[in-house]
């Protein structure tokens, strides 16, 4: 019988800035077992001052934790047992909470997706209603709120050493694809026995592109189901929520970004279908939408989503 598991977010259990294999897991359960991770948002130089309160095991993490690399503070690595190198780890999206009543957006000088234009800092926090399910924003709009996690991700292959979390890769990592919500489920390749699954980098809310670099970044606790696939393989990671196949292109390029997301579309259908690959190229063509991801995390990211219905038929 699966069990369901719960991981706090202490120096004892996150790290920071980067995926690598050589970190140990902090828990260890089984295909199947459900997990309720809770994470933490943001390094000291964003906290908040006033009313709005900074969580005490997030100050713990910045006085304790070293930093690896730049880049965001993860809950984690859950190793999952009989998950081994060329298996897929089916990661389930159940839940998303949002921890806290407030979050934090900044533009950065030669960041984002307009690097000169913006030449000064500028740091925000953002208060939250939680039971309205809003934000409060500066000029007087209230903003519905859609809580996901941009970084999930398993370990990369060892001999590619420690890799920053800011950039997505095939283990996964910062994709920020808002689709990839509670309902959804992502699907990673495995490197290393038990996946070594981490999460963080927690948004309230955000656009396509995260054009300025940063969504709301908030504390976030997510309830995830993981199952080790053994009859599947993947290269790069894609996910499905109930309506859409989801196919993902990373890559310094956009362009280039769009083409591995359409040929990994054009994969998927010959996979699921008896259509030739013209006839897939063509399906995409008239009914698969390849949308942004996000500009600003090096490597860019383009997915790619095609409606059940228009593969397989039916309402």
């Amino acid at each position: 019988m699966s069990k369901h598991h719960e991981l706090s977010s202490s120096p004892e259990t996150c790290h920071w800035g980067a995926f690598d294999a050589k970190i140990r897991p902090v828990l260890e359960v089984e295909s199947g077992d459900r997990v309720t991770i809770h994470t933490v948002s943001g390094a000291p130089e964003v906290m908040p001052g006033g009313d709005l309160k900074v969580r005490p095991e997030l100050k713990e993490i910045h006085q304790k934790s070293p930093r690896l690399l730049p880049g965001h503070i993860l809950t984690g690595p859950v190793a999952v047992k009989g998950a081994m190198p060329g298996d897929v780890l089916e990661v389930r999206i159940i839940d998303v909470k949002l921890r806290d009543e407030w979050g934090w957006n900044i533009i950065r000088p030669l960041g984002g997706t307009l690097p000169d234009e913006f030449p000064e800092t500028r740091l925000m926090h953002i208060r939250m209603d939680l039971e309205k399910m809003v934000a409060k924003l500066p000029w007087g709009v209230d903003l519905p709120l859609d809580p996901f996690f941009g970084v999930m991700g398993v370990a990369p292959p060892a001999g590619w050493g420690a890799q920053t979390s800011i950039i997505p890769r095939a283990m996964g990592g910062n994709l920020d694809i808002k689709e990839i919500r509670p309902g959804a489920t992502l699907y990673l390749p495995v490197f290393n026995e038990g996946a070594l699954f981490s999460c963080g980098d927690g948004h309230a809310v955000q656009g396509d592109g995260e054009v300025c670099i940063t969504a709301i970044e908030t504390a976030l606790s997510g309830t995830f189901e993981f199952i080790v696939r053994k009859d599947m393989s993947l290269k790069l990671p894609q996910a499905e929520t109930a309506k859409h196949y989801i196919t993902i292109g990373l890559d310094p390029d956009l362009d280039e970004a769009a083409k591995i997301a359409l040929r990994g579309m054009i994969e998927l259908i010959c996979a699921k279908s008896n259509l030739s690959r013209e006839d897939a190229y063509t399906l995409c063509s008239l009914a698969c939408d390849l949308r942004v991801s996000q500009l600003v995390n090096q490597h860019k990211g383009i997915h790619a989503m095609l409606p059940k219905t228009a593969l397989h038929g039916g309402k």
